[in-house]
């Protein structure tokens, strides 16, 4: 019949609960593992109003001395200029914006929140938009220590005479407020809070583990006393 031995299964139990937890730490992302988020609505607005393209990093991270690229991916350079470049729709590096390298078309109209760049808020703000910024835009952290560097946002550019005819518009497609950081917070709270619990389960196994492998072997060293009185009085009197 197969026997177990509690010592030793108390002894594996600690070791691969120790493993797994120490993945699960690793696994964790940290400010080396942010990852640039972008919208997954578009972003809707109409001549003439100004407009926010949201985007930062999660986990949050400094990144006031990085570079931070907006462009439109969309946009080719002319195949029949070969010196020709894609330009940007914001340049902001050195700790400064490049206006030498934007559109055009975007000079004196774009903007980040650079009080905000140290939180990892990249998001970029078009003013006075017009119909032809109707089009996907990409945030992009070159020098970001992560395979997520990038993210894409779309912006939709709705003429008055649209808007007109569109009575249904939802509401949360609609510009966000850079301000409004509830959900964000939200869920960077219930994050830590499940990381805090993880590591307080671990822990609790772990010291259990070691406890009941200890309690086990203490108990095996234990002399069985009655049970030796008892030979005792059964061997023959001299």
């Amino acid at each position: 019949m197969f026997k177990v031995d509690f010592e030793q299964f108390s002894n594996m139990f600690t070791f691969w609960t120790f493993i797994l937890c120490l993945t699960f730490i690793v696994w964790t992302p940290v400010e080396g593992q942010s990852e640039v988020i972008g919208s997954t609505q578009p972003i809707i607005a109409s001549p003439g109003d100004d407009v926010i393209l949201p985007c930062h990093l999660d986990p949050e991270f400094n990144v006031k001395g990085l570079t931070v690229e907006w462009s439109k991916p969309d946009l080719k350079p002319d195949p029949s200029d070969r010196l020709s470049r894609v330009a940007y729709v914001h340049l902001y590096r050195d700790r400064r914006e490049v206006p030498d390298m934007k559109i055009p078309a975007y000079l004196n109209r774009t903007e980040l929140f650079t009080d905000e760049l140290e939180r990892g808020n990249i998001s970029l703000k078009i003013m006075n938009v017009t119909l032809a910024d109707e089009g996907r835009y990409r945030c992009f952290i070159p020098k970001l220590k992560n395979r997520v560097k990038f993210a894409i946002v779309e912006l939709v550019v709705e003429s008055k005479s649209d808007e007109t005819w569109t009575t249904e518009t939802p509401l949360h497609l609609q510009t966000p407020d850079p301000t409004d950081e509830t959900d964000v917070e939200g869920g960077r709270h219930s994050r830590r809070a499940l990381i805090s619990g993880l590591a307080i389960g671990c822990i609790l196994l772990i010291v259990g583990g070691l406890v009941g492998g200890y309690l086990f072997k203490q108990r095996r060293q234990k002399p069985n006393h009655p049970k030796h009185d008892i030979v005792e009085s059964k061997s023959p009197s001299v």
